[in-house]
């Protein structure tokens, strides 16, 4: 088994790491405190080719593997979360919804100007639409209807915890064709922003991921054609969870990254602070910390690459995708808390970053399946083989 990665993957990895540190620390306290969509840094993702990487190039995409994914989702979540989760969802979950079921008009329509992350010269995204008021992590309960009326669909409801929200130009909404069917009666369909009856609520005040643009959408008698129905109706529910497998992947690395940035702010400080004579990277209790953190975060990388080579292999990724994102999440957690506490005084200001990376590691926990769905997945799995 071979752990080292190939010259394209390195190069890919620099490129991200330098996108980061030249386009993404520079403000990236100011845009947090002040919830400011970071839309330079996201134009400049599309000019690289990283708001499409695993899209075929025939569809204006880089056409890369996912190991190339979770390498550039590392890199720009060890300094900016908020930019990395845009990222990940236009990837993960909306590019791959098209590309893996969309029909040929879908594709050439909305994922060519997606992956390509522009269209006539502006920025152009893609939002997830799953989870309601009564539907987080049950996304059987869907109260989001959509009426057949002929050649279109009537769509109502709402939904909430958008990401990319208000910046999105095309929403993928999971919505209830028929509701006699319970989870078989879910349908997928394609809504663009500026259509009549779509209305986007104020931004979200997060915790983390401040500069993210989270909000509820809602749908008042929405006239969606037929034609953008994504698969059968019924299909909905199977496109979800299909979808969220390759998402973990995506949050999986950018919680890997959450975690490696505060690791190498915590080992940079370590050596320059000094306590009772000499640098607390001297004393045990602080040198072992950092030797738990590059342990976990080490496991983390090796469980995210395990997932993207599933992917990569067209192997089933459903269980590895669940376990490399619950562990990098819990990983995300402790070692940004670790980071804050090795920084001591100066950890909880935000000039020193690390208090910004254990508020934004928090949502790695909670979004794209709770660590209590991973667990749900992976010990079915175990019981059912």
């Amino acid at each position: 088994m071979n752990f080292q990665l190939s010259e394209e993957h390195l190069m890919i990895q620099q490129a991200a790491r330098d996108f980061a540190q030249n386009e993404c620390l520079p403000g990236v306290i100011e845009r947090d405190e002040k919830m400011q969509f970071p839309r330079e840094q996201i134009m400049k993702l599309a000019d690289l080719g990283f708001m499409g990487m695993m899209v075929p190039t025939e569809f204006g995409g880089a056409g890369l593997d996912t190991v190339s994914y979770i390498l550039a989702m590392e890199e720009i979540s060890k300094i900016d979360a908020s930019v990395s989760v845009c990222m990940s969802v236009n990837n993960s979950l909306v590019c791959y919804g098209f590309e893996a079921f969309g029909t040929q008009e879908q594709k050439e329509k909305y994922l060519t100007p997606l992956a390509q992350g522009k269209k006539d010269g502006e920025l152009y995204t893609g939002a997830f639409l799953l989870s309601e008021p009564e539907a987080g992590s049950d996304a059987t309960s869907q109260r989001t209807t959509a009426e057949e009326k002929g050649d279109h669909y009537i769509l109502n409801g709402t939904k909430n915890w958008i990401t990319n929200g208000g910046t999105a130009s095309v929403y993928i909404v999971i919505a209830l064709t028929d509701p006699s069917k319970g989870h078989r009666g879910i349908s997928v369909f394609v809504v663009e922003k500026n259509w009549p009856g779509v209305v986007v609520t104020a931004k979200e005040n997060k915790l983390g991921i401040r500069a993210s643009d989270t909000h509820s959408i809602l749908f008042n008698d929405v006239k969606v054609p037929k034609e953008n129905r994504i698969g059968e109706e019924g299909f909905g529910f199977k496109f979800a969870m299909k979808t969220l497998n390759g998402g973990r992947i995506g949050i999986a690395a950018q919680a890997l990254g959450i975690a490696s940035g505060s690791y190498e702010l915590s080992l940079k400080y370590s050596k320059e602070r000094k306590a009772f004579g000499t640098e607390i990277a001297n004393h045990q209790i602080i040198a072992f910390k950092l030797a738990d953190m590059a342990t976990r975060i080490e496991a983390s990388r090796l469980l995210c690459l395990r997932a993207a080579i599933d992917k990569d292999e067209s192997r089933d990724y459903t269980v590895s995708a669940a376990m490399a994102k619950v562990f990098s999440s819990e990983t995300a957690m402790w070692t940004s808390v670790e980071g804050v506490q090795i920084h001591g005084g100066y950890g909880y200001v935000k000039e020193y970053h690390v208090e910004r990376l254990m508020r934004d590691a928090k949502i790695t926990q909670i979004y794209e399946g709770t660590s209590e769905v991973q667990r749900i997945v992976i010990s079915r799995s175990l019981l059912n083989q």
